[in-house]
């Protein structure tokens, strides 16, 4: 069985007995045959869940899950896929189960190829909007949607966070070098590794770098991605590549006669 955590609640989960059912997409959808039996989720409106003001819900935890660019059966498959892999774990009223550190960085080494130990780790943190130490389902579907069906500007959003390590709004010249070390393929060659991957750096910033001022911010990512849009990925693979990207959504979203319509 997969690693689990339990979490501080979130906006899909909050620990109610009564009929389960969230606004999804401008429709409610039933929650009862997604989830496994004791898991609960409060009834919202589309306005109480947008500005996170039912049962004190902080502006930490909040996400507005009516941005999600799946449709409503893939909702409904990925909640049911999240329950299938934090297991049997008992739900205590007011608490979250979620998947953790190991359990996601798994999830995406055989599910989505990924190798790279620190890609992975800020793809995790990437997904953990709350930062509690564990992705929850509301965070699993909201993260997932980027990943399978995101828009260009939000695929841009995302990948600039993985690459800016530090948090502080732009990718610098050290979180460069410390990316290209992990993700270039290890080489043999006479020439010294660091320089080379020193020069490799310099050749981003003056195509990525537009003003010039010696890191990147997200203007200048944009920028160079919209005219180039391979450099989406420049500093590590951290989308699924479309083979296995194709392969998820072959297992997860099939048999569309499994769930009722709502």
């Amino acid at each position: 069985m997969n690693s689990v955590c339990l979490g501080k609640d979130t906006a899909l989960t909050l620990g109610r007995s009564q009929q389960l059912s969230v606004a999804l997409m401008g429709v409610n959808l039933t929650m009862d045959a997604c989830r496994r039996p004791g898991a609960a989720v409060c009834k919202l409106t589309c306005a109480e869940l947008k500005l996170g003001i039912k049962d004190g819900l902080n502006a930490c935890c909040y996400i507005c899950i009516f941005s999600f660019t799946v449709n409503k059966f893939e909702v409904k498959c990925l909640i049911s896929l999240f329950y299938n892999l934090v297991g049997d774990v008992t739900e205590r009223q007011g608490v979250v189960v979620g998947l953790d550190r190991n359990a996601f960085r798994n999830i995406l080494h055989v599910t989505f190829g990924m190798t790279d130990d620190m890609i992975m780790d800020r793809v995790f943190r990437g997904f953990d909007k709350d930062n509690d130490g564990c992705v929850s389902v509301s965070e699993w579907v909201y993260g997932l949607s980027v990943f399978l069906r995101g828009t260009l500007e939000e695929k841009m959003k995302y990948c600039f966070e993985v690459f800016d390590l530090n948090g502080d709004g732009f990718i610098s010249k050290e979180e460069m070098v410390h990316m290209l070390k992990n993700s270039l393929l290890k080489q043999p060659s006479e020439e010294d590794p660091d320089e080379g991957i020193k020069d490799l750096v310099e050749i981003t910033l003056k195509k990525m770098d537009h003003d010039h001022d010696g890191k990147l911010s997200f203007p200048d990512y944009e920028a160079a991605v919209r005219e180039e849009a391979l450099l989406l990925e420049a500093f590590g693979p951290c989308l699924p590549d479309p083979k296995s990207q194709k392969e998820f959504e072959a297992q997860v979203f099939k048999d569309p006669n499994e769930f009722g319509e709502v």
